[in-house]
């Protein structure tokens, strides 16, 4: 059956299903609340109801909670600092998953988690498919990739969403700091030799919730859309060209800046000496979410104008 839109309405099994989300306060987390809370019932988890380092009481609370699908949006994404925090890293991001992975087994839930373009060196010249070798070349990315392998070795059904460059309105992320930057500064240096495809959480939250809807509606299909993801905005870019695009749209949004695009400096990376070595491609392929669920992917350029006029909107309220 359908609703007035046109739309098939979900069984009565998906309606009553119900979704634990862990990591809610964070930039994926809270777009996935709004995202997913139309949907089926949501318990939405912060780091001070679900401690990922406490695995203990994180598997006692799945087991009360009885949840169909767990979301994990919870992760320890300090990059350069992981470098001397491993132990810290590794709680959240591999041994954490490692729980949840076990736990989802054992009630029968889907889990849903997010990994990064991290888990690759970077070094290929074409976006890299699911399929590619992994060499991560930093603490975290080594983490990240060490959850995803407990993932997969549990057994438990899950999706896996690889994601990169990863932002969303408010929260420290690279287009907050380039605008901050930018009203404190007449001119920036930005790094334009590594590449990638910027990718809003709320693109994030919405695709999540298209995949857990599309496949709530053919459960029979559940085994065989269950796997790895590469999931990112369409488009390439570098950090510099973001920047200068950011600044652009500030400015047409009526934003007042002390830079200019054409202040904005190109540098090298070895310019900008980073404690953690980043991928120099970070770019995704993302035909196989599109073949399976049927979603296309906007370009990169789509958000990251919202991303300037929702600030623009805020600040003339």
């Amino acid at each position: 059956s359908c609703d007035q839109r046109g739309l098939p309405l979900l069984g009565r099994s998906a309606l009553r299903m119900s979704i634990l989300l862990l990591g809610a306060n964070g930039q994926v987390g809270c777009a996935l609340q709004r995202s997913l809370a139309p949907l089926w019932h949501l318990k939405a988890c912060d780091r001070h109801s679900a401690d990922l380092e406490d695995t203990q009481a994180l598997a006692s609370l799945i087991h009360k909670e009885k949840p169909g699908i767990i979301v994990n949006a919870a992760a320890y994404t300090a990059v350069d600092q992981a470098e001397s925090e491993r132990g810290e890293a590794e709680a959240v991001n591999t041994k954490a998953v490692a729980v949840l992975a076990e736990v989802s087994r054992d009630i029968g839930a889907l889990l849903v988690h997010y990994s990064t373009d991290y888990v690759f060196d970077g070094k290929q010249e074409q976006p890299y498919r699911e399929q590619d070798p992994t060499n991560p070349l930093s603490v975290y990315g080594q983490t990240k990739l060490a959850g995803e392998q407990a993932l997969k070795e549990s057994g438990c059904k899950h999706l896996t969403f690889r994601t990169s460059w990863v932002y969303a309105n408010g929260g420290h992320n690279f287009p907050s700091t380039i605008l901050r930057l930018a009203r404190e500064r007449d001119s920036l240096s930005v790094v334009a030799d590594q590449y990638g495809a910027p990718t809003h959480a709320e693109l994030i939250a919405d695709v999540t919730a298209l995949c857990l809807y599309r496949t709530s509606l053919d459960p029979g299909q559940q085994k065989a859309n269950l796997g790895t993801y590469h999931l990112a905005a369409q488009g390439k870019t570098n950090w510099h060209e973001f920047a200068q695009h950011l600044i652009t749209a500030a400015q047409e949004a009526g934003l007042i800046l002390l830079t200019t695009p054409e202040r904005v400096r190109a540098i090298n990376s070895d310019e900008y000496t980073t404690v953690a070595q980043r991928p120099t491609n970070s770019l995704l392929n993302t035909q196989n979410l599109t073949e399976t669920f049927g979603i296309y992917l906007p370009p990169w350029q789509y958000h990251a104008r919202r991303f300037i006029a929702q600030i623009a909107e805020q600040e003339a309220k």
